[in-house]
C-alpha cells in the first residue's frame, strides 16, 4: 500500500485537476447558451432560402445559374470540413473525421479527386495526416460566426464549381440536435439539393418537385440569381458553422462534467485508501507500544 503522503498528494493533484475542469464546464455552459440561442434564431432563415432556391431550380429562365444545373457526370469534388479548433469536447471531431474518411476512400474508389476546404484546427490537421488536397483553410474564428471570414477560404471551390472544374460540393460538420446529442452530417451543397435536410437529420420537400415555378426578374434574371445563389451559399456555410459553434460548446460542457464527476469519484476512493492506510499505520503503532509494554 503506498505511504499516506504519496495517497495526499494524488489527492491534491486530483483536486486541481477537478478545480479546472468544473471551470471549463461553467464556461462550456455559458457559451453554450449564447451559440444555442445564435443557431435557433437563423434557421427559418436558412429554410425559406432553401425552399427559394429549390423553386428558383425549378423555373423556366433563359439564363440558368451554375449553381443550379446538376452535372451529368462527377468526375471532381469539392469538400468543406468545419470542425472546432480546440479539442476536449468529447467525440464531436472524432466522430465527424469518422465519416470523412468513409466518404473519402469512397470517392477515391470511383476515382474521383477531390478538394477540401478547412474549417477549423483540428479539421486542418486531419486532413493533412490524410494527405488530402486542402486548397485553403481558415482557422481560429472565435466563439461567433463571421461569414466575411469564410467567403475568401471558400472562393476557390465556388470559382472552380463555375468553371466546370468540380462538379459537386457537399459539405461535411455537426449538426445540433440538443445538449446530449450531436450529429455528424455530409450535406450538398451545390448543385441545389431538391431537399431540405433539418439538422436532426429529417429530410423534408422543398414543394418545388410539383408543379411548374416561374417568376418575373427585375431589372434581369442573370442579376438577381447571382445575387440569390450568393445569399444561399452564404445563408448554408453561416448555419452549420453556427451549428458546429453549438454542437461543441454542448459537447465540452457535457465532457467536463463527466471529467468532474470521475475526479470526484477517483478522490472518493482515494480518500478511502488514504484512510485505511492511516488506521493500518495507528494500529500498528499500538501494537508496538503493547508489545513494548509487556516486554517490561
Amino acid at each position: 500500500m503506498a505511504g499516506s503522503k504519496e495517497i495526499r498528494t494524488k489527492i491534491k493533484s486530483v483536486q486541481n485537476t477537478r478545480k479546472i475542469t468544473k471551470a471549463m464546464e461553467m464556461v462550456a455552459a455559458s457559451k453554450m447558451r449564447k451559440a444555442q440561442d445564435r443557431m435557433r434564431a437563423t434557421r427559418p432563415y436558412l429554410e425559406r432560402m432553401v425552399y427559394i432556391a429549390a423553386h428558383i431550380a425549378k423555373a423556366s429562365t433563359e439564363y440558368r445559374h451554375p449553381f443550379l444545373v446538376k452535372r451529368e457526370t462527377v468526375k471532381r469534388v469539392g469538400a468543406v470540413v468545419i470542425s472546432t479548433d480546440k479539442g476536449l469536447c468529447g467525440g464531436l471531431n472524432t466522430n465527424l473525421f469518422r465519416m470523412v474518411l468513409q466518404q473519402h476512400k469512397a470517392w477515391k474508389e470511383r476515382g474521383l479527386e477531390v478538394d477540401y476546404v478547412a474549417i477549423g484546427n483540428k479539421g486542418l490537421g486531419f486532413l493533412s495526416r490524410l494527405g488530402a488536397n486542402v486548397v485553403s483553410s481558415v482557422v481560429q474564428l472565435g466563439d461567433v460566426p463571421h461569414i466575411e471570414r469564410l467567403v475568401g477560404p471558400l472562393k476557390p471551390l465556388f470559382d472552380a464549381y463555375i468553371d466546370g472544374k468540380i462538379d459537386e460540393i457537399h459539405v461535411f460538420s455537426t449538426g445540433f440536435v440538443n445538449t446530449m446529442k450531436q450529429l455528424a452530417r455530409n450535406d450538398l451543397l451545390l448543385p441545389i439539393p431538391p431537399e431540405f435536410r433539418a439538422p436532426t437529420g429529417e429530410v423534408r420537400s422543398t414543394e418545388a418537385q410539383h408543379g411548374l415555378w416561374d417568376y418575373i426578374y427585375e431589372p434581369d434574371a442573370k442579376m438577381l440569381l447571382d445575387g440569390v445563389m450568393r445569399r444561399y451559399t452564404e445563408a448554408v456555410i453561416y448555419q452549420v458553422l453556427a451549428e458546429n459553434m453549438a454542437s461543441e460548446q454542448s459537447a465540452r460542457m457535457v465532457a467536463m462534467k463527466a471529467a468532474s464527476d470521475n475526479a470526484n469519484k477517483i478522490i472518493n476512493e482515494l480518500q478511502l485508501v488514504y484512510n485505511k492506510s492511516r488506521q493500518a499505520a495507528i494500529t500498528q503503532e499500538l501494537t508496538e507500544i503493547v508489545g513494548g509494554a509487556a516486554a517490561v
